[in-house]
């Protein structure tokens, strides 16, 4: 009985087997066109899908638009804007072909256990146009690049407005990151390669691009020679042409006295310093000749002052004959590197000259003395001293008859210089001490072939090179007054001062003629 319930129980088990089998068969009829479990196109899961289905479902995958971020945008670019596309036709081929080599009781068999013995993977097959998706990033690059911003003029103050700091895509560093996104089908996403630019610094070929304006409005030749004190950057406009001496002739000469005195200058010769240095004087230039010859003759003086101007360098620097004084014979001119060139020609005066470049280089050497150091003191040690160097300054800051330089800058700020101006050639030549650095600016307009150059051409100009140069060097406290407004007021205050003194000199004669009567 039992052996009998025995086998009609496993009859029944194999029956039960039998009929799930062939259901399974059945189904496995229906579905043996789909897609097997774990059959992976493209990087997408397309178990139990039709071909349709599959080709759908990959298409919306890598169809849909990939997000680039540059910095915080998100920008959306569709795979139709770079020429993407799939070859869906190939892949769908080659999963068939895959499944045309199982036989069917491999492919019941994979049904039966829910998991392929061989899953199918099938790689993205797809293309795109380079050349259209780096059109695409340099579109956003071209919108959303912030370059750095250089310094520049701001034309309507004459004042300089500092660089701004910037960034930009790299678009080539981009382009890699972005491709890749494209051909996933999640995290379709990128982000671009952003290069902070820091903010350009304040640099002196600005300042030159505003002086050679200001140039540009003048007929003859302008000679330019700027030197930051700080640093030693220098900027040089036509600054090694020859010109005429003038009066600026003057720094040397007071350089030369000061080297040839043993002790501090007596009275004499503090007034003959303050005689050639703040009035100008040519009778006072030539007595302090005297002076650095050891005797009575200015003419073994300016053989001894142009000797060391060339044994400090400045190779272009002379004086033949003293102010005002006679030729010698035979020698009423040097040759210099300045003047023997051919390609300018600025008709110096043949008995005194020099350049803007030796003249501001003196300068500094001057103030660099005055601090302890700089070529004075190692070529001429025993012979000046810091102190002297710093008395040169000071007399040469009493100098307010030259108003070039000086009306370029605020009234508070100390002008140590000399001016000269002649025939054709005007020019200053000074230190200025400035809040925002010290610094030398050596000036010269000259109109060679012409025997007059109009004061009211060139002035304004030399003003303006001077005004252009304190703001470069104190553009966060620029000078906003006006060459032009400085004159005024300065014309307006000398007129009321003199007209103080009539006043008093008028009283002075009414009070002597009534002690007369």
């Amino acid at each position: 009985m039992i052996r009998a319930i025995q086998r009609l129980l496993m009859w029944l088990v194999i029956l039960t087997g039998g009929l799930y089998l062939a259901y399974q068969g059945l189904m496995y009829v229906q579905v043996r066109d789909l897609m097997p479990q774990g059959t992976m196109v493209a990087g997408v899961d397309v178990s139990g899908l039709s071909v349709e289905e599959t080709a759908e479902t990959v298409l919306n995958r890598y169809m849909s638009p990939v997000a680039v971020y540059y910095r915080d945008e998100r920008i959306e670019i569709s795979p139709e804007q770079i020429g993407f596309t799939i070859n869906m036709e190939q892949m769908i081929q080659q999963i068939q072909h895959q499944q045309a080599q199982k036989t069917w009781w491999q492919g019941y068999l994979e049904y039966i256990i829910g998991r392929s013995l061989q899953p199918v993977e099938i790689p993205l097959q797809a293309t795109h146009d380079r050349n259209a998706l780096l059109d695409q990033l340099q579109t956003i690059a071209d919108f959303l690049d912030q370059p750095a911003r250089p310094p520049h003029l701001l034309t309507e103050s004459e004042t300089f407005e500092l660089g701004q700091p910037g960034y930009v895509a790299d678009v080539n560093a981009s382009l890699a990151e972005v491709e890749a996104a494209f051909y996933r089908p999640d995290n379709r996403e990128a982000h671009m390669v952003i290069i902070d630019q820091p903010a350009p610094p304040l640099d002196m070929n600005l300042l030159a691009d505003v002086i050679n304006k200001l140039l540009d409005s003048f007929d003859g030749v302008g000679s330019i020679f700027i030197m930051d004190l700080q640093t030693g950057e220098e900027l040089a406009i036509n600054a090694d042409i020859a010109l005429s001496g003038l009066s600026i002739m003057k720094i040397p000469i007071l350089l030369e006295t000061y080297r040839a005195l043993d002790f501090e200058p007596t009275p004499n010769q503090r007034d003959l310093i303050l005689g050639t240095m703040v009035y100008s004087g040519n009778y006072s230039a030539n007595l302090l000749l005297d002076v650095v010859a050891g005797q009575d003759n200015a003419y073994l003086g300016v053989d001894i002052l142009t000797e060391s101007m060339h044994r400090l360098g400045l190779q272009n620097t002379f004086i033949v004959t003293p102010y005002e004084e006679p030729n010698r014979p035979g020698k009423t001119t040097m040759a210099t590197p300045a003047n023997s060139r051919q390609d300018i020609w600025t008709d110096p005066d043949p008995a005194m000259q020099t350049t803007a470049e030796d003249m501001g280089t003196l300068l500094s050497m001057i103030y660099y003395c005055s601090k302890g150091g700089g070529a004075l003191l190692a070529v001429y040690p025993d012979q000046i001293t810091p102190e002297e160097c710093q008395e040169m300054i000071d007399v040469m800051t009493l100098n307010t008859e030259g108003n070039l330089i000086r009306f370029g800058v605020p009234e508070d700020v100390p002008v140590a210089h000399k001016h000269g101006w002649g025939g054709n050639t005007h020019g200053d030549a000074g230190i200025v001490f400035s809040p925002g650095g010290d610094y030398v600016i050596v000036e010269y307009l000259t109109m060679p072939g012409s025997d007059w150059l109009v004061y009211d051409i060139s002035f304004p100009i030399l003003r303006e090179i001077s005004r252009a140069t304190y703001n470069y060097f104190n553009f966060d406290n620029p000078n906003l007054e006006t060459p032009e407004e400085r004159a005024l007021r300065e014309a307006a205050r000398i007129q009321a001062e003199q007209a103080q003194q009539e006043q008093a000199n008028d009283a002075e004669t009414t009070t002597d003629s009534g002690q007369d009567q």
